[in-house]
């Protein structure tokens, strides 16, 4: 059965202005306000088994996997004075009880590698109320602020904080053993949130969580800060079983091909290694 040109023009027709409607849509969707963000895209199919009055759009919503609690993590870096490295774990040892008194320490870390005279800690909240609680208790708390604070910013060029949360598929795990080293990787995503790259990242991330690799402790996503950023924590043994680990993996045909899919929505990644301070709940 042929098609007349009238039909084969009212086709043309149609679909242009279908194409027409799915640009209106996807512009309509841009402005959506933030309460409704949950929205990522707007796709338009179109029903082409029948000339014209099949062509009708069938809208679908995509959204990447939600939060469903209110528990967040603050990630701290300070950067401390060459001078003053020694002299600042050696007080923060003997005054953090001062701090972890008003709320949980996760971890708290010294960098070795990927940065210079810098620690590195996470602080654990179950709402904003409660660190604007947290907050304002320490700033009317004399023992914290004589004993360390007054004594502890001197010594410090620059503090740094980052709002995080736990990705849906990921949890918070210690490692079966202490001692070791912690890994921290940082990527800078793609603008478009986790309906886009969620699940090549998830895919890449948990290939290394494998038997014979490091220990996933935890794949966190950024709320405030720098936007569109995922962290991961790994555990190793040592440095040594880190590097080993590393090249492993360039030949592990499953770890290559689920990277491979995951990088193309990778703009920039870095990386440090830690040692966890005597004080740290997460050794």
């Amino acid at each position: 059965m042929t098609s007349s040109p009238c039909s084969l023009f009212f086709c043309h027709f149609s679909f242009n202005m279908l194409k027409l409607r799915s640009s209106s849509l996807r512009s309509a969707a841009a402005l959506i306000t933030p309460a409704a963000a949950q929205v990522q895209s707007v796709v338009v199919v179109p029903d082409l088994s029948c000339p014209l009055s099949g062509l009708q759009p069938r809208v679908h919503l995509s959204t990447g996997p939600q939060q469903n609690h209110k528990t967040f993590y603050e990630f701290r870096t300070y950067c401390i004075r060459p001078d003053q490295n020694a002299a600042f774990l050696k007080l923060t040892n003997e005054k953090i009880h001062l701090r972890t008194a008003h709320s949980q320490l996760i971890g708290y870390w010294s960098v070795e590698y990927g940065g210079l005279n810098q620690v590195f800690h996470i602080w654990k909240y179950d709402s904003y109320s409660q660190r604007a609680a947290v907050r304002s208790a320490l700033s009317q708390d004399p023992s914290w602020i004589s004993e360390y604070i007054s004594k502890a910013i001197p010594m410090l060029t620059s503090q740094d904080n980052e709002i995080t949360y736990l990705v849906p598929w990921s949890r918070l795990q210690k490692p079966q053993q202490e001692g070791g080293v912690y890994e921290l990787v940082s990527y800078q995503m793609r603008p478009g949130g986790p309906a886009v790259w969620g699940n090549t990242f998830q895919a890449a991330v948990t290939s290394h969580d494998a038997p014979g690799y490091g220990k996933l402790v935890g794949a966190f996503h950024s709320e405030f800060g720098q936007l569109n950023r995922v962290h991961t924590l790994w555990w190793f043994e040592s440095a040594d079983q880190r590097a080993e680990v590393r090249h492993k993996s360039h030949s592990d045909a499953r770890v290559v091909a689920a990277v491979r899919n995951s990088v193309v929505h990778l703009d920039s990644q870095k990386n440090k290694l830690m040692f966890p301070c005597p004080f740290s709940p997460m050794k």
